[in-house]
């Protein structure tokens, strides 16, 4: 199974400029914990939730003149649309990352894939592939997410 057949599509992304509270206004209306941060729709870094907490509010940052790019994480694993799930898994794996963006062939942003995308689309996946997948994941839980 490709990628683009378990991913979200439509995902909202912000700029490196972006303040911390757009994003985290962002997240909530969205219900998501992952945004993808882009310059001409070409992904540049992430910020999560736990970067808002830990890279932002628990530094002191003001939310309101923080830039994402200075809590975002620079250059993130990304896979592209036409993969195959189980490189998919495998980068999440040796990443340990819940969630990962989805380019095009251009490095355009095309979607994201979550380890929740994952367990929707089970019946069609390798289960012991997932379950690897989700311990590698889960073995160091204070990496970023």
């Amino acid at each position: 199974m490709k990628v683009s057949r378990c991913m979200c599509e439509n995902v909202c992304q912000v700029t490196p400029e972006t303040n911390i509270k757009e994003v985290a206004k962002l997240m909530q209306e969205n219900k998501v914990g992952c945004i993808p941060v882009c310059n001409d729709n070409k992904v540049c870094g992430i910020v999560t939730d736990r970067d808002l907490v830990l890279r932002g509010m628990a530094c002191g940052k003001n939310i309101d003149t923080t830039k994402v790019s200075d809590i975002m994480t620079c250059n993130p694993c990304t896979c592209k649309e036409d993969d195959d799930i189980e490189k998919a898994e495998d980068l999440m794996a040796e990443n340990q990352i819940k969630r990962i963006p989805v380019c095009d062939n251009n490095n355009n942003i095309v979607g994201m894939l979550s380890i929740g995308n994952l367990f929707q689309n089970h019946e069609d996946l390798d289960e012991d592939e997932l379950c690897y997948t989700l311990e590698c994941i889960c073995k160091n839980s204070n990496k970023n997410a």
